[in-house]
């Protein structure tokens, strides 16, 4: 299903946990196929490899807020531990 979603020219993308159930071998092709995805995918997850490998936008709600940042999730959390939370809200 998600694979003919994005071959019809879907614009954008919600996934909910989309690495959970998967073997290595599809959670790869996922990645590999959402990189390549160029138009929006919006999803949460707790997979800290996928994360990694596809955000390159992070927005995080918190309950005073959001955060919105354009950067990698490795990024992002090295900048939350480097400065706390309060010095990357709303910089994108």
């Amino acid at each position: 299903m998600l694979s003919k979603t994005m071959l019809v020219g879907a614009n954008a993308l919600i996934l909910d946990e989309p690495t959970n159930h998967l073997d290595l071998e599809s959670i790869t092709a996922l990645n590999n196929g959402l990189i390549s995805y160029s138009e929006v995918v919006l999803f949460s997850s707790h997979d800290h490899q996928f994360s990694s490998t596809v955000a390159n936008r992070i927005i995080e709600l918190q309950p005073d807020g959001f955060i919105d940042v354009m950067m990698s999730f490795d990024e992002y959390v090295e900048s939350k531990e480097n400065n706390g939370t309060s010095s990357v809200k709303n910089a994108a």
